[in-house]
Order: structure tokens, then C-alpha cells, then sequence
């Protein structure tokens, strides 16, 4: 079954319109999820919005949005008051400029979207846009209110329609330096660089995404039909056989061992287990010295 659009407008390149739809192209929906219960009764409970003064429940058709101009002094905002606030990409994607999309940063990536022709009558203007910026590898960049607020916006071909990707704004991003200002320069011994890119190179792969598995919803999953079954308490699931990590005493080993995993017999000439040579060990000078965890520079 199609998704249900989101949001219903037009595409517009420069005095090319067409129609089109936009929906979801991910879901929020959980495998797992949990109602709040009364623990005396065992019924589920509900919430509901009471009034601030008098502490009396407020009924669904009661209940209005408030902007507060001053303390305590609200200014009541219907619905249609809101509906009534139109700009021009309420309706419309208008494509202002392109950029090549390695050019993005992807930290300014939000939510990815499915951008679809509207009618039958815009597929062709539609197909003509869409080819259009694949032939040139570029993304449209356009603005879009969504749920009551206009976010800038990358429309890019994605197989027979367009991703349209929601960005974030400047103002939203904490820059890096503010989250690395702690970490000092380190320099890097080239032998133990060398055996971090060979482990890299080792388990190089494909991007598989089918291959993931929300793990954690299945210890939860199997703690639930554990509990269902011996109808008390349950004991927490744990991984026993998983070893916590720990601070690195000895880099270089570390790294050589992480090499040879995975093989399936020892080499005893000399080489690693890419069938390379191994790089000598660095000199004591320039080796990690053995200190307890959470002892100086990790």
C-alpha cells in the first residue's frame, strides 16, 4: 500500500510547474511498545489536560492553543488562524538554486522524504526535472513548511521519483570545535597507522542494511515471553560471554591481534594475516607503556 502524503504541492523550475505529493519515506513505528497501567487495577490510564487554576479536567473541544504576550496573558490561536498562514512554500518547492551533493555536509541532513508526481498531467514536466538534475548530478536546493514550520529542503533523482531530504538550520548546529576543544594533538606513529589502515582494509564490505538488527528489542522481546511464561519476575537478560571493553594498555598488540582475527590457522613464517609481511615493532621509546586503565592519554 502506497504511504499516505504528508504534504500536497507543486515543483517549480523557474516557469516549469508540476504537481506533487510528498510522504514518508521512514517510519517511526515500534516492534515494541508499552502502556501506562494503574499497578492497583491493571487497566490502562489516559491522560488528561486540567485547567491551572481550578485543577477541574478540560474536555477535547475546550482545549485551544495559547501564545503568551506578557506573564499569564495568553492570546487564543485557533486552528483556522493557523491554516490562514500562508507563504509561498506552503504550497510550492521552488527550486532556487543547485549544488552537487557531496557538497552538503552531512551533519545538516535531517528527514528524507518521497517525492512523487501529484496527477497523471505532471509526469512528464516531473520526469523532465528529475532527469535534469541526475544528468547533471546536482540536488535542487528549495524551502517547505512542514508541520507548521518552513525548513530548508535537498531534492535530489532517487530511482523513478526524487528524495527530498529536510535540512537543519545554521543556528541548530553546535559547531565542532565545541565538542573537541578537550582533545589534544596527538602525533601518530606510522607503524601503528599502518596496522589501524591493514584492520580497515581487512573487513572492508558493502553497505548492507538489510543486515541490521535492532538487537536490543530482541533481548527485550525474549525478557517479555521469559516473564509471560514463568508468570512472576523475570531475570534481566545479559551477555555473559560479551567482554566489556577496556582502555588499550598496549596499542601495538592491540592492533596486531585485531590483524591476525579471523584466521583460520597460525603463521608461523613471519607474516600477518593479510599474507603480508608484519611491521616491525616500534622501539620501546616510541611504544605505549603499560599503565593501568584511566591512567594519562588514552
Amino acid at each position: 500500500m502506497a504511504p499516505r502524503p504528508v504534504w500536497k504541492g507543486y515543483l517549480k523550475l523557474s516557469l516549469v510547474t508540476c504537481a506533487v505529493e510528498l510522504s514518508g519515506a521512514t517510519t517511526a513505528a515500534e516492534k515494541v511498545s508499552f502502556r501506562t497501567l494503574n499497578r492497583k487495577t491493571g487497566n490502562a490510564v489516559r491522560r488528561q489536560y486540567l485547567d491551572q487554576s481550578s485543577g477541574k479536567p478540560v474536555a477535547k473541544k475546550d482545549e485551544v492553543r495559547g501564545y503568551e504576550v506578557e506573564k499569564d496573558d495568553f492570546l487564543l490561536i485557533e486552528d483556522e488562524d493557523i491554516e490562514n498562514v500562508q507563504i509561498e512554500s506552503s504550497h510550492t518547492l521552488n527550486l532556487e538554486s543547485f549544488v552537487a551533493k557531496a557538497d552538503v555536509d552531512p551533519i545538516y541532513i535531517e528527514k528524507p522524504y518521497y517525492l512523487t508526481p501529484g496527477d497523471k498531467v505532471s509526469e512528464e514536466a516531473f520526469a523532465v526535472i528529475r532527469q535534469a538534475l541526475e544528468n547533471r548530478k546536482m540536488a535542487g536546493l528549495a524551502r517547505i513548511v512542514l508541520y507548521q514550520r518552513e525548513r530548508p529542503c535537498l531534492i535530489e533523482p532517487f530511482g523513478k521519483g526524487m528524495l527530498l531530504t529536510t535540512l537543519r538550520y545554521n543556528d541548530t548546529i553546535r559547531t565542532a570545535d565545541e565538542a573537541y576543544e578537550k582533545q589534544d594533538k596527538i602525533k601518530i606513529d606510522p607503524d601503528l597507522l599502518d596496522l589501524a589502515m591493514r584492520v580497515i582494509e581487512k573487513k572492508k564490505g558493502k553497505f548492507e542494511p538489510s543486515t541490521f538488527e535492532d538487537r536490543y528489542e530482541k533481548a527485550v522481546l525474549d525478557f517479555i515471553k521469559s516473564k509471560k511464561k514463568s508468570g512472576k519476575k523475570a531475570p534481566i537478560r545479559k551477555d555473559d560471554d560479551e567482554e566489556q571493553p577496556s582502555n588499550v594498555i598496549n596499542l601495538f598488540d592491540a592492533l596486531k591481534k585485531s590483524l591476525a582475527s579471523g584466521d583460520k590457522k597460525k603463521r608461523d613464517d613471519g607474516k600477518g594475516g593479510d599474507g603480508e609481511p608484519a611491521p616491525k615493532k616500534p622501539a620501546s621509546k616510541s611504544s605505549p607503556a603499560r599503565r593501568p586503565p584511566g591512567k594519562g592519554k588514552s
